[in-house]
């Protein structure tokens, strides 16, 4: 059974590159990595439903911080089989976004820190009910929110399937979740955090990852 890594981060902190770049190097290494993406838009209904509601569908769909929250977390629970496949597989399974941006991005539409009672509900929903496995290691990319603002917007310009949706546009949402973030990483919820920071090496988090997985 693989090791399961997630990691965690506002919008445009440069979650996806960082996997690519730690996957190919581990591959290097000889050790068998493979990813998946959180939400799964194009292949989830749930994920596209809660994508076209951050973009003005579904009529009050949006407003509803349980109703998203539970849409991303069906996402999540109707790849349970692939993702157990995936681990069966692979002697490493890295996480582009996991059940922490649920509890994140939740608690702060609603103005509560990670103790609040939505972090509570989204864990109980999806590592609970849903019964997702728990990641080994759940890893904080941290990075300062303007930063991450523009690269989102950049991207959303130069994409237009990637263009800004409700959440993203929200500076002050953005600001708020990435507190939540990392308060959750102080608490090790649900396991052991490790925050990492743009100027950090990925040669590094590479040695890191791999130690984890011999062991």
């Amino acid at each position: 059974m693989g090791v399961l890594i997630a990691v965690e981060g506002l919008d445009g902190a440069g979650k996806r590159t960082l996997i690519d770049r730690v996957v190919a190097n581990l591959r290097a290494r000889g050790l068998r990595a493979e990813t998946l993406a959180f939400p799964r838009y194009d292949r989830s209904v749930h994920a596209d439903l809660a994508a076209e509601a951050l973009r003005g569908a579904h009529g009050d769909l949006a407003d509803s911080v349980h109703g998203m929250a539970l849409m991303f977390a069906l996402d999540r629970a109707t790849a349970r089989d692939d993702l157990s496949k995936l681990l069966a597989d692979n002697d490493i399974v890295i996480l582009d976004r996991y059940v922490a941006s649920n509890a994140a991005y939740s608690a702060a539409r609603l103005h509560q820190s990670a103790d609040g009672e939505i972090v509570r509900w989204v864990g109980e929903l999806e590592f609970g009910r849903f019964e997702l496995p728990v990641p080994t290691l759940q890893l904080l990319l941290d990075v300062p929110t303007e930063v991450a603002a523009e690269r989102a917007r950049l991207r959303g310009e130069l994409d237009d399937s990637r263009a800004l949706d409700a959440y993203e546009r929200d500076g002050g949402l953005q600001r708020r979740t990435g507190e939540v973030y990392r308060e959750l990483a102080e608490r090790d919820w649900y396991g052991p955090w490790s925050r990492y920071r743009s100027d950090d090496d990925p040669a590094t988090l590479t040695i890191r990852l791999v130690e984890i997985v011999a062991g």
